[in-house]
């Protein structure tokens, strides 16, 4: 069977938490819950860095203004992770060029780590705490469900992960008028305190 389900899937969950992605499947590698996963994944070395960089990420996630500044560092790294591994997994199953695989794990990747960005840029603009902390809880437990769930059926976690991928970026296509409002608020803040400023 082509590894391309699993490829896709890794990628759009790559683009959401890649540090959680290599954790998870390292761990199904090395406990031997999956033979699939590439030794790479599984060196202890690259398990404790993923683990403490997620850890990182899950602090990051939860505060507001921080998520997006966190998400803007990742723009590159998250894509790049994406394409990595689906090479990896590809590497590993014979079933796929890995140059190909990373080509759709790394654009998988970017694609949802704009959703991601932008969604978290709409939820930014609401003005209390607890929908970061709700949106980032949802994003950590829809990726290690997804990546649970390509380990033992790719075809199912695939087609998932496309069905949130499309509404993803409906989602954010919604809310591009919110976050526009956003920043022109913020500039009229800005305009005004600095106009303020002059008149003194």
């Amino acid at each position: 069977m082509s590894v391309l389900p699993l490829v896709f899937t890794s990628g759009w969950a790559s683009g959401i938490n890649a540090y959680a992605v290599v954790l998870l499947f390292g761990i199904f590698g090395a406990t031997g819950i999956s033979d699939e996963v590439p030794e790479a994944l599984q060196r202890p070395d690259v398990l404790i860095a993923a683990g403490v960089l997620f850890l990182c990420e899950a602090v990051a996630d939860k505060i507001p203004y921080v998520d997006s500044i966190w998400d803007s560092v990742h723009t590159v790294l998250r894509p790049v992770a994406g394409a990595v591994v689906a090479a990896l997994l590809a590497g590993e199953s014979g079933s796929l060029p890995e140059l190909a695989a990373g080509a759709v794990g790394g654009s998988t990747a970017l694609i949802s780590h704009l959703v991601k960005a932008g969604t978290r840029m709409a939820v930014n603009t609401s003005p209390e705490p607890f929908s970061n902390i709700g949106v980032s809880l949802a994003e950590d437990l829809g990726v290690a469900g997804i990546i649970s769930l390509a380990v033992f059926n790719p075809v199912a976690a695939a087609a998932i992960a496309g069905t949130l991928l499309v509404l993803g970026i409906v989602m954010v296509l919604l809310l591009a008028a919110r976050i526009r409002r956003s920043l022109r608020r913020k500039a009229q803040r800005r305009e005004e305190k600095r106009l303020a400023g002059t008149e003194w």
